[in-house]
């Protein structure tokens, strides 16, 4: 039964695929959809565009920085300094004087015992009031330069005898693939 069933189809089908076929007649005239051929390619010519491109350029160089670093601990020895011109101020002058002598003395001493202790740690190697160090430094720039950049292909072919040209996305190769369709043009 199911053999039979699929047999009957079969038969079916033969008897409509002619008539398919045949659906596209107009008039017992076949329609043209045009056909498919094959040209010999003489020449392919890129189309070149120039175009400027914006390139950037990153330049770096090295540069040198100096700092002036705090100076070392001199809190004992200003404040020794700063007692002893005290005491020696304090030998001068009277009354409101001596006040002021006392505390220039000890303003004075207290700087000098100060620059003292930094001479000597600098002599000693403890301390470098100034301090170097390298820093990258960099800056972009830009170039322009041209390159060129391909638009298509011109492409010369030849076709019965006849020399054709187009334009192309890519470059066909030896032979250039045309659809040939015929049409029908009514002279009055």
């Amino acid at each position: 039964m199911k053999n039979r069933n699929i047999l009957l189809g079969l038969c079916a089908l033969a008897l409509v695929l002619p008539g398919l076929a045949a659906a596209d007649d107009y008039n017992g005239r076949r329609l043209e959809r045009g056909r498919y051929v094959f040209a010999r390619v003489i020449k392919v010519q890129p189309v070149i565009r120039y175009v400027t491109v914006k390139v950037p350029v990153q330049e770096c160089w090295d540069e040198r920085r100096t700092v002036r670093t705090n100076p070392p601990d001199t809190g004992g020895p200003t404040f020794v300094g700063a007692i002893i011109g005290g005491v020696i101020g304090n030998q001068f002058g009277s009354g409101d004087g001596k006040v002021a002598t006392t505390a220039l003395g000890a303003l004075i001493g207290g700087s000098m015992a100060q620059k003292a202790a930094v001479k000597r740690a600098e002599r000693e190697g403890y301390y470098d009031s100034r301090r170097t160090y390298v820093v990258q430094r960099c800056r972009t720039s830009y170039d322009y330069r041209e390159e060129e950049r391909v638009d298509g292909y011109e492409v010369t072919y030849k076709y019965k005898g006849d020399t054709y040209m187009t334009r192309m996305p890519e470059d066909p190769g030896r032979r250039i693939r045309l659809r040939v369709t015929i049409t029908p043009v009514a002279d009055y």
